[in-house]
């Protein structure tokens, strides 16, 4: 798990870390709002209802197949009785849950999927639940912003780049006195290798697969493809000026494509685990 950044909830700062593609939040954070000297006592209580039990193990049923059942019913058998306590820990470690997760060090304590950290926030408080859904659904706005914008800023930089890219088949490829379709056959020719070579299919390919997508391949891309994309167009321009065959093109562009994408990815990867 990452680090992600802080929400300010009612006067309580309350963390985020990123699992997968997943967030997950702070229920320390949140106990905080009722004890801050003991969070963790909070928390305990909580999961002694058995109401709290049935829906940690629904969520648990509907999104980690690993899930033991097994020692769930005897939880929820238990559950409300005198004698009945449950940690996270205790809880994690013998249904293997995943909704919740119990982290020691930096960014320590018990953080939950948002699913179960908005349910844990209702039995704190309504008010606060809702002044913490609404600070989350404020910072995905702001992601999902500043990923458009980064988004968009490649996919710029990969159509200034295609013009090289085109102006190199122009001149190069392209022999004198053809018609406007053949030229278009051309550009659309060039523009495959670059999608083999990055993607593994070509353009018509891509829409035989996805009928129901608009756009093309390219405006599904990630970001790292479109990173790569626009490296590639540049160096097909130079190999289209080298002489180079398409064929042989190909080769060395496929090449380009998966260490370009393989570093891009270890680096990803080296900061999320710095990150943890």
């Amino acid at each position: 798990m990452s680090k992600k950044e802080n929400i300010q909830v009612q006067g309580t700062e309350v963390a985020l870390l990123t699992k997968g593609q997943e967030d997950y939040i702070s229920l320390t954070d949140i106990a905080k709002y009722r004890n801050v000297v003991e969070p963790f006592s909070i928390i305990n209580n909580w999961m002694r209802s058995r109401s709290t039990i049935e829906f940690l193990g629904l969520w648990e049923y509907l999104n980690n197949p690993d899930f033991k059942p097994i020692e769930f019913d005897r939880f929820k058998m238990e559950a409300g009785s005198n004698y009945f306590v449950l940690s996270p820990q205790r809880w994690i470690e013998a249904t293997n849950a995943t909704g919740i997760v119990s982290k020691s060090g930096r960014y320590g304590g018990t953080y939950a999927h948002e699913d179960i950290a908005f349910e844990f926030a209702s039995w704190i408080s309504s008010e606060f639940k809702l002044y913490l859904v609404t600070e989350f659904k404020r910072l995905k706005r702001e992601e999902q912003q500043r990923f458009s914008q980064e988004w968009n800023l490649q996919r710029t930089l990969s159509k200034i780049n295609y013009r090289i890219h085109t102006d190199a088949i122009k001149e190069h490829i392209i022999p004198s006195a053809v018609t406007k379709e053949q030229i278009a056959f051309v550009y659309a020719n060039e523009a495959d290798l670059l999608n083999v070579a990055l993607f593994g299919k070509t353009a018509a390919q891509w829409r035989s697969e996805n009928p129901d997508s608009k756009g093309n391949v390219r405006d599904y891309a990630t970001l790292e493809h479109l990173v790569v994309l626009s490296n590639m167009e540049s160096i097909n321009a130079l190999l289209i000026r080298q002489g180079l065959s398409q064929g042989e093109r190909l080769v060395q562009l496929n090449t380009v494509a998966i260490t370009q994408m393989k570093s891009l990815t270890d680096n990803q990867n080296l900061m999320k685990r710095w990150k943890t």
